[in-house]
């Protein structure tokens, strides 16, 4: 069933679903539901237009969309015409939600779709349409929606309770799963997002050197606090967000990413830095590519003066590898942030690392230490019951690393496919990524990118810009009207992803990038 109306009609209590024909405009549509009205009305027949408990739309097709007069629909206009009950939504989150969402980056103009559920890599959204979902719980469903295994877990765990205010056995289960997947650490401390995680992770290293200055990476990505929220996009002097203290300022040190010799110039001399940290896999999800070789450099400065070397994998990690980036690297951290994946799909994070660092946290018979040299942490949701279990349902499916390379597999085929339709279309667009990760960059070429060519020397403060903000915006709600919901910036494929999930996913950017075309916006 399309975006056309389907009907639903009842007769002696009993509904059979039609659907008008796809290849028509919509105003011929609209004139047959008339005919069709009255002579049903005539048969003594009610029709009913269709609810997202009744039917599930399929793909639209959008360039055959025109209003009354003939003209072609917008974009805009055609996700407007086919989501009125998002809109709706979003209109009353507006009076009762501050900005009216839960997370900045489910901002779209003009609105965002709500979802019914989720199965997976499918979601249904609230006006009854069916999407191939490339969001997969922000990244955190690399088994996609609905597993089998993490609903029964925490089906089952749920029977038993939800918040114990004490210790459990699932936490030490799920910890000790962490270090089988993670040979190389010693520890393991749980807090509740993977923003909490670099906080503690920044904490701890503070805490151990008896320094202040943390290095962080123009583009990185590491949580909404307040020394995180620094030096995210261009222009990368002020922050992420008002609100932030200069104070906290001052203390991160601001560097190039993959520039060796900016870093080496920023470092020289000073005693006073106590850690360094970056997203070993690429700044923000991949959007700027890692320099191998930069890491290797960076872990043997950081060993050799004492510092504490952060790697947050808080996305890549049990995505790119069992171990995450530092097993497909060959590359180790002293402390490692984790979240998403951990949790399988639930909340719940982590810092890891050696024993020496970790034991910061152990409290001793020792009052002086408790109270002064100890690091702090608390947590009302910490290693909570629920996550503990879906955690663990979630980790041992990925140690052999099977489920890693069918994504990674999708992931190559996807970018793959989608780079030979914009090929094709003679288009000014890229993707690109690594393991199961789809980075989107459109017009790279008119702002001198070439993201297509791996030697290529990429202008991180260009990736991290995105010129021409609604070219993304529009891309998103013509993909949602072909069946297709693919964040702005960049997706995340599942091991739910089949083939024939790609070859519609392709198929679904190619008839989008068509309507970007024939307005003008590409």
């Amino acid at each position: 069933m399309t975006v056309a109306d389907a009907i639903v009609v009842r007769q002696s209590g009993s509904p059979v679903t039609a659907c008008l024909g796809t290849t028509g405009r919509v105003d011929s549509a609209r004139r047959a539901w008339y005919v069709l009205h009255v002579a049903f009305r005539v048969a003594g027949l009610k029709i009913l237009r269709p609810h997202a408990r009744h039917t599930s739309r399929c793909i639209h097709r959008p360039e055959e969309s025109r209003t009354l007069k003939g003209h072609k629909a917008s974009i805009c206009e055609q996700f407007r015409r086919t989501h009125p009950r998002s809109e709706a939504l979003f209109r009353q989150a507006t009076t009762v939600i501050a900005g009216g969402l839960t997370h900045d980056i489910r901002h779209l103009q003009p609105f965002p779709i709500y979802v019914d559920r989720a199965s997976g890599c499918r979601k249904w959204d609230l006006d009854g349409y069916e999407l191939i979902d490339y969001w997969m719980g922000h990244g955190a469903l690399i088994l996609g929606h609905n597993s089998s295994a993490v609903q029964h877990a925490i089906t089952e765990q749920l029977g038993r309770g939800t918040h114990y205010g004490a210790c459990h056995e699932l936490e030490i289960r799920w910890a000790e799963q962490v270090l089988k997947l993670m040979p190389w650490i010693d520890r393991v401390r749980f807090v509740g997002s993977g923003t909490e995680a670099t906080l503690l992770a920044i904490r701890l290293a503070r805490a151990a050197t008896r320094r202040d200055k943390i290095i962080k990476f123009q583009g990185h990505f590491h949580g909404w606090h307040d020394y995180a929220a620094i030096a995210i996009r261009p222009p990368f002097d002020r922050p992420a967000s008002a609100g932030v203290p200069r104070g906290v300022q001052d203390d991160i040190l601001v560097c190039p990413p993959n520039d060796w010799d900016a870093f080496t110039m920023l470092a020289a001399g000073r005693e006073d830095i106590a850690g360094v940290i970056l997203e070993p896999a690429g700044g923000s999800c991949g959007t700027i590519p890692v320099d191998h070789s930069f890491l290797r450099q960076l872990r043997n400065f950081t060993r050799a003066r004492g510092v504490v070397l952060i790697f947050d994998e808080v996305i890549s990690g049990f995505r790119f590898a069992p171990g995450g980036a530092q097993q497909r690297y060959g590359i180790y951290a002293d402390l490692t942030t984790l979240a998403k994946i951990l949790a399988g799909g639930l909340p719940g994070g982590a810092v890891v690392g050696s024993a020496l660092l970790m034991d910061q946290l152990a409290f001793r018979d020792d009052q002086t230490w408790n109270r002064e040299e100890r690091v702090w942490h608390a947590g009302t949701f910490n290693a909570n019951p629920l996550s503990a279990a879906a955690g663990l349902a979630t980790l041992p499916l990925l140690a052999d690393g099977q489920i890693q390379s069918r994504a990674d597999r999708a992931g190559q085929m996807l970018r793959d496919g989608i780079n030979q339709v914009i090929a094709q279309l003679g288009i000014d667009a890229c993707v690109y990524g690594d393991s199961s990760i789809v980075n989107l960059f459109l017009q790279p070429h008119r702002y001198g990118l070439v993201l297509d060519r791996p030697a290529s020397q990429l202008d991180h403060r260009l990736l991290m810009d995105h010129p021409n903000q609604d070219a993304y915006h529009r891309l998103r709600c013509a993909l949602i009207l072909n069946g297709v919901d693919f964040p702005l910036l960049h997706g995340w494929v599942s091991a739910a992803h089949s083939d024939e999930d790609l070859e519609k996913t392709i198929r679904a950017f190619e008839a989008a990038l068509r309507l970007m075309q024939d307005e003008g916006t590409l």
